[in-house]
């Protein structure tokens, strides 16, 4: 396989001949990008500020070379090489988002809502009415809406439902006092997969005080995945979403339902097999 790769890239090479100029141009732009998508990456994180230490750290052991202060070039230059190892494991949570991010393509989209516009509607409006009433009654919820990443690992922290997505069933999971209230719900497509979930909780540094630990578990989860996470305060019944580490408050039931609307029927267009199912389903 890998034989017959190389000699399909050897073969083809000729045909990707470009002038210097381009090839120049083309290799700068993919290294100010990635450097880009580095920064953006690793931005309000602890990360950052060990980016920055490690920025001091290499101008060090270059002053000190051109200083001929051979020990401590000697000393510096062999932490820089400790260090690779080191950063391995400092950045391991970025280095995993990185990953994530790639495996997120179009190209590795999974099948995901094949239910057809009435149940997708059903599903919306349960999810909407069940927030709204928790937060006129300023009960306190999580709810976490997986989409491509995978979540079984959050999942086996709780308690396994695989029940059909209700609204009466999703409210009275959050029924102070009762066994699966205090934890996030995680949804996928239109079912409950699990309640009484633990999530990860947010590193980023910059967040205010007054957020508790489920706008903080949230940003977390939001972190570590794509995954869509839902909070209505416990102590003020303010509805708030967590995407890609940003949190978005004060929402109302039309803002909820826009951003719902952007994740179900959005991605249930763009799968790949749907309108096969629908047309086998109709036959």
């Amino acid at each position: 396989m890998w034989a017959w790769l190389s000699n399909f890239i050897s073969y083809m090479k000729p045909y990707f001949q470009f002038p210097d100029i381009i090839r120049h141009v083309v290799d700068i732009a993919i290294v100010a990008y990635a450097l880009y998508k580095l920064m953006l990456l690793i931005r309000e994180t602890r990360a950052e500020q060990v980016l920055k230490g490690l920025t001091i750290l290499l101008f060090a052991t270059w002053m000190s070379n051109i200083l001929n202060l051979n020990t401590v070039h000697m000393i510096l230059r062999n932490t820089a090489q400790l260090g690779v190892i080191a950063l391995l494991i400092v950045f391991q949570p970025e280095l995993r988002r990185a990953l994530e991010q790639i495996g997120r393509g179009r190209i590795f989209d999974k099948v995901m809502f094949a239910q057809n516009d009435e149940d997708v509607t059903e599903i919306i409006d349960n999810i909407v009415g069940v927030v709204q009433s928790l937060s006129s009654s300023r009960t306190g919820a999580l709810i976490v809406i997986e989409r491509k990443t995978g979540l079984n690992d959050v999942v086996e922290t709780g308690v396994r439902l695989d029940a059909r997505l209700t609204k009466e069933l999703l409210e009275n999971i959050f029924v102070p006092n009762t066994p699966l209230h205090d934890g996030a719900v995680i949804i996928r497509e239109s079912r409950i997969v699990a309640a009484g979930c633990f999530l990860p909780l947010t590193e980023n540094p910059n967040l205010s005080k007054q957020l508790g630990t489920r706008h903080r578990a949230a940003l977390g989860i939001s972190e570590a995945s794509d995954a869509l996470a839902i909070i209505v305060s416990e102590e003020t019944g303010i509805v708030s979403t967590a995407s890609d580490g940003k949190l978005t408050r004060y929402l109302d039931a039309e803002g909820l339902r826009s951003i719902l609307e952007k994740i179900y029927i959005k991605e249930k267009e763009i799968k790949p097999f749907s309108l096969i199912k629908r047309r086998a389903k109709d036959a």
